[in-house]
């Protein structure tokens, strides 16, 4: 338990017991009230004293407001046990929402054991230890076995097992040798590694993950906006309605004042609304502090309730669907270009891009090749460069028309590549994308919670879309597009779905960041994608698996099921004991429970929300 918790279980028991041993005193007036006193300053001293600090600071008709007045109101009509009372349970429902919240935080706070404080540095030929915030890009860290990677970069030296569960989720380690990329934030289980840094600690995975994390909280979900506002309201109207039960039945009736009064403080006690106010934002805390620990970063709980009404997703293809490791599978050259003549052309015009195909084309290459004199990439089409006194075009079936030409079409599936010099058309490549592993399955599985239609947009041509579509059954797809295209058909896949309906786009690149920010709902597979995908996306999937978007759906529809659950509750049971006590059937343990009882039960099922 915390120093907070001790300190609040130590009050409960000590009232507690000085309640008792009042109780069973023989005493009578004065005396007994003295009694009672301590008891009251033990269990809720505390909570008159920010009841006085909040009338001084204009928050009135808060709930240490309404549970001051209602328990010293109790004094005064002589019901010192119930007034004692009323401040102890208060006091366990308080210790229950502060263990929730802890546990809750506790799946957060781990996260942020995984930012290492020092970095040992290779300077002037031997290695030293300093902040991470002091590492430059370019710089080479070591990172022995056991010590957790504190920036983002490439292995120059060594192999090693990485243990990448704080970022993932994912418990099966990842094997890492000279070229491979790492993560911030990953431990290295065994050898001993060498890293170029890739990035300032400022913009590192880890870092991003702890903004993602700590600002989350900051964007809250309607539900949550509509409790703030309903207890806005709700306080002040329960607030005037028990003065008018303490005074009018009096005044009309002709009646003691004392009774009313008790009924009217049992009133308020019934009234106070922190079952909904603690519950319904825990509730969303613990799911997305849940979710964090499987690789999947809620930016707030507003982007949690919008994926729990997902029924329509898209997905890009490149990078989301398939791997985005494209390999050179055929060769047609046309005329008299032989097949390596035409592979040697196409990698000198696309030797200066880093696209994914510019790169699986040099690789397929495998040699150096001269820099172009000049080169224009034109998005959406392809490249045109200057090599050798030649003009070499390389690109897609818009780019040849673009230039009055007429490509062959291969029958061979996957991205075509075709090539023109000085206006001449000599054929073209094939490249091949190889699907993601459990993007079948992904697929599957949100069928299974009810998502009615799945989509994939690509630039890529029809020929290479058709399938990729066609292998993991999605409903439709549209090839061929410009990110302004992508846009446009998002557009209208908006304007088709049914109410209530959210849609989904699933992306990675920079090209997908207008789309991402355009959807109900952005989601980037994270791991490795773009900054701009990930800082236009509402959700981030850490592991670039398809797999955990099915995964953050149930998450989702779990999390908002629970918080319903709370509200219905919580507002069921007090309208209930609310009406008893406007017609006096109510006592005061009555409104104890229908307090701090829904509070501490609404607690508990909110907790659920953190076991993912």
């Amino acid at each position: 338990m915390t120093r907070k918790q001790k300190k609040s279980l130590l009050r409960i028991v000590i009232g507690g017991v000085l309640m008792l041993a009042a109780l069973l005193a023989p005493l009578e007036g004065y005396w007994r009230l003295l009694l009672f006193v301590p008891a009251y300053l033990v269990a809720g001293g505390d909570v008159v004293w920010n009841a006085l600090r909040g009338i001084f600071r204009g928050q009135l008709l808060d709930e240490n407001f309404l549970m001051t007045v209602a328990s010293v109101g109790a004094f005064f009509v002589s019901d010192y046990a119930e007034g004692v009372a009323v401040m102890l349970f208060f006091q366990v429902g308080e210790l229950f929402q502060n263990i929730a919240v802890h546990r809750s935080r506790r799946s957060i706070a781990a996260l942020m054991d995984i930012r290492p404080d020092s970095a040992n540095v290779l300077r002037d030929g031997s290695f030293v230890t300093v902040s991470p915030e002091e590492v430059e890009t370019g710089e080479v860290i070591q990172v022995r076995a056991g010590e957790r990677i504190p920036l983002d970069g490439e292995v120059i030296s060594g192999t090693a097992m990485l243990d990448t569960s704080a970022l993932t989720g994912e418990s099966v380690p990842r094997s890492v040798s000279p070229g491979s990329p790492v993560l911030s934030g990953s431990v290295n289980q065994n050898g001993l590694l060498e890293i170029r840094v890739s990035c300032p600690a400022s913009q590192s995975t880890v870092t991003r993950i702890l903004e993602l994390v700590e600002n989350a909280s900051s964007r809250k979900a309607r539900v949550e906006s509509f409790i703030t506002r309903f207890a806005r309201v709700y306080t002040p109207a329960v607030v005037a309605a028990a003065v008018l039960l303490a005074l009018l039945p009096p005044l009309i009736l002709q009646q003691p004042f004392s009774k009313w009064i008790h009924q009217a403080l049992t009133f308020l006690v019934i009234s106070c609304p922190c079952a909904l106010v603690i519950s319904v934002p825990l509730s969303f805390f613990g799911g997305i502090g849940g979710a964090s620990r499987k690789g999947i970063l809620f930016k707030g709980s507003n982007a949690l309730e919008t994926v729990a009404s997902a029924g329509v997703v898209v997905f890009d293809k490149t990078g989301t669907l398939t791997e985005g490791v494209f390999e050179v599978t055929g060769l047609y050259p046309q005329g008299e270009l032989e097949k390596d003549e035409l592979l040697r052309l196409c990698a000198m015009a696309e030797s200066v891009s880093e696209h994914p195909i510019a790169l699986s084309v040099r690789r397929a290459f495998g040699q150096e090749t001269a820099a172009p004199d000049s080169f224009e990439e034109r998005a959406g089409h392809g490249i045109v460069a200057q090599v050798e006194g030649k003009i070499l075009a390389c690109g897609n079936e818009k780019l040849m028309a673009a230039l009055g030409l007429s490509p062959m079409t291969p029958s061979q599936p996957g991205t075509v590549v075709h090539l023109a010099v000085d206006g001449v058309y000599q054929g073209c490549l094939v490249i091949s994308d190889r699907v993601r592993p459990d993007a079948k399955e992904a697929i599957i599985r949100l069928r299974r919670l009810g998502v009615r239609q799945m989509v994939m947009l690509t630039g890529d041509i029809a020929a290479a879309a058709q399938p990729v579509a066609q292998q993991l059954g999605l409903d439709r797809y549209w090839a061929g597009l410009l990110p302004g295209d992508k846009v446009e058909q998002v557009e209208k896949l908006l304007a088709e779905k049914r109410q209530g309906e959210k849609l989904l786009f699933v992306g990675d690149g920079i090209n997908d960041a207008p789309v991402l920010a355009l959807a109900d709902a952005g989601v980037a597979m994270g791991g490795l994608g773009s900054d701009a995908a990930i800082e236009a996306a509402d959700v981030v999937l850490m592991d670039d698996q398809p797999g955990k978007l099915a995964d953050a759906v149930k998450i989702a529809r779990k999390t908002m099921a629970i918080a319903r659950e709370n509200i219905i509750f919580a507002l069921g049971v007090k309208g209930l004991i609310l009406l008893l006590g406007l017609f006096g059937m109510a006592s005061m343990w009555a409104a104890v429970f229908a307090d701090v009882g829904v509070a501490v039960i609404a607690i508990l099922n909110a907790m659920r929300a953190m076991r993912s």
